[in-house]
């Protein structure tokens, strides 16, 4: 898949595309039809498929203060739509004077001027442009008009709850990694570089891979089954995800302990994709509670690996 940053990377051998349009954070199981679709439409008419996106997320943009945590960085969004078979992406710079485009100048000059659109893609809630006044029906409305067909996906479901980014970090926050997942159609991941500690893991008996997340966590604080690979390995986890208050620390951590793993990782990069929340983050009224714990814990951990759960 190529990646193009910025509307004048924009090539003419892309021209005319079908154009899968969003802001396509995490890229849940909805984002995935939307682009299927496109691929999909793209190879019925025989012209490449084009995933048009913004970074950074508008929200960060027009509403700094309220902005959402992001589910997942560019790149692992990137590397997604590219499985999903995505023929480029064009990535557009988020700005305030981006965001000051009045919705019909964007679809003429963006979607058919640059990008030369026969078909556009979207969800029946996105919206663009000045104010956010581009919806769904505006593009059906202006498709005639500009020469290009616009097809609306109808909002999905799994399990009675529609799809979207707002469950997905709602699930999040109140730890339910099962459910993002669920809803993601893969785990919620992050990768960092495992740094040294203060070595308490290994004095307790439980060595942990102490890691420094590279973006701000979604996840609420608590013990989660996870899944951890890296460059050469794999092993399944025990992930502590908080402050550590038995410790009376104030500083967040995300501590990993590998099943069946002995070896030093140090400085190498560890990802983590978490599977389910075993508890939420508790304090201890010593070390001793807290090994005790530590110990269902892993328990628990095996019990799932082992009974299935996770494939």
């Amino acid at each position: 898949m190529r990646i193009l940053r910025g509307l004048a990377s924009y090539p003419p051998e892309l021209r005319p595309c079908v154009a899968a349009l969003g802001v396509f954070d995490g890229i849940h199981l909805a984002h995935s039809r939307l682009i299927e679709t496109a691929v999909e439409r793209a190879r019925a008419l025989r012209v490449p498929s084009v995933v048009c996106t913004f970074h950074p997320d508008p929200a960060s943009v027009l509403r700094p203060e309220r902005a959402p945590v992001p589910i997942a960085p560019l790149e692992d969004n990137l590397e997604r739509m590219a499985g999903i078979g995505a023929d480029a992406a064009l990535v557009i710079p988020f700005t305030l004077d981006f965001s000051r485009i009045e919705a019909e100048d964007f679809v003429e000059r963006v979607l058919v001027g640059t990008l030369g659109a026969q078909e556009v893609v979207v969800g029946f809630n996105h919206t663009f442009g000045h104010n956010a006044r581009g919806t769904a029906a505006l593009l059906t409305e202006l498709a005639p008009k500009l020469g290009f067909v616009a097809r609306v996906l109808p909002p999905l479901q799994v399990r009675g709850q529609t799809v979207s980014s707002s469950a997905i970090r709602e699930a999040l926050r109140e730890g339910d990694a099962a459910r993002a997942a669920e809803l993601l159609g893969h785990p919620y991941a992050i990768a960092g570089v495992i740094a040294r500690g203060a070595g308490r893991g290994r004095t307790l008996g439980f060595p942990t891979a102490n890691v420094r997340p590279d973006r701000p966590l979604a996840l609420a604080a608590g013990v989660y089954i996870a899944r951890a690979t890296w460059d050469g390995g794999a092993a399944n986890a025990v992930v502590n995800v908080g402050y550590r208050p038995t410790f009376g620390e104030n500083e967040y951590w995300v501590e990993a302990y590998l099943l069946d793993f002995s070896g030093d990782l140090y400085d190498r990069t560890l990802r983590l994709a978490f599977l389910d929340r075993i508890r939420p983050e508790m304090k201890f009224p010593g070390v001793e509670q807290l090994k005790r714990q530590v110990t269902r814990d892993i328990e628990a951990a095996r019990a799932r690996f082992s009974g299935g759960t996770f494939g």
